[in-house]
């Protein structure tokens, strides 16, 4: 054991380091579906990043074991009886602000995505997301940025988000001047396809390039654009006019 001070090399998005060993992401899961509750802990169980602290089933009792357990990380069923996850998640952004909710829902509709992020919750994804995304998504979390499913937030913000009249078409004029004028061809490209609800994967694979080639164009593009995160990099492609809301009637 080193007789100097614990180091903190903790860095905004970055996991904190203690004596050389990683901090753990104490986790509670909250579904109503003991089966789900399962699976959830069995996937996060093997990563050494993770420690599911403990369970519950349903809202009441979600608020009541983050009050004694203090997780980092909620992931929270947002159908649940008794409370349901909406308002549990409105109840530990009030009481306990430390305690970051994932909403989970096997319902993509944008009622519920809108309900979750305005009653705290940090992030919102599909139950069917990969274990590789939920593992990320928790992390993305934990680090104190939002993270919403791809194709939940392309939904999301063609429905909400007003483009100013004023906004050039779709296309590389929408890159000229401005922060945005920075960003190479293949940066617009990359930034386009984020906006059309596509993951690292999938634009890895119409780009054909490798996924860490994605992710550094991503990180990029978050700065040219001073963003912080994909939610708000799919607001600016759409508030610039690079891409278009479909009508009410697209899929």
């Amino acid at each position: 054991m080193s007789g100097g001070e614990p180091v903190d090399a903790r860095t905004e998005g970055e996991t904190r380091v203690i004596e050389g060993e990683t901090q753990v992401i104490k986790v509670l899961i909250a579904d109503d579906q003991p089966l789900v509750r399962r699976g959830l802990a069995l996937i996060l169980s093997p990563d050494p990043a993770f420690r599911v602290v403990g369970e519950a089933e349903n809202g009441e009792q979600a608020v009541a074991r983050a009050a004694e357990l203090r997780p980092d990380v909620v992931v929270m069923d947002i159908r649940m009886p008794v409370l349901d996850g909406v308002e549990a998640t409105e109840r530990l952004a009030r009481t306990l602000p430390g305690v970051r909710v994932l909403a989970l829902s096997t319902f993509d509709m944008d009622d519920y995505v809108v309900a979750a992020l305005r009653a705290g919750a940090y992030g919102f994804l599909p139950k069917d997301v990969s274990p590789e995304d939920l593992a990320d998504a928790i992390r993305t979390v934990h680090a104190g940025d939002a993270v919403v499913a791809p194709r939940l937030l392309t939904r999301l913000i063609s429905s909400h988000v007003r483009v100013s009249p004023a906004a050039a078409p779709a296309g590389p004029a929408v890159v000229e001047g401005g922060a945005a004028g920075d960003l190479t061809p293949r940066e617009v490209e990359v930034w386009r396809l984020i906006a059309t609800g596509l993951d690292n994967a999938a634009i890895a694979e119409a780009m054909e390039l490798s996924q860490s080639t994605v992710k550094n164009y991503i990180t990029s593009i978050f700065g040219k654009l001073d963003v912080r995160d994909r939610a708000q990099a799919v607001i600016a492609a759409y508030e610039s006019g690079l891409v278009t809301a479909r009508g009410a009637g697209g899929s």
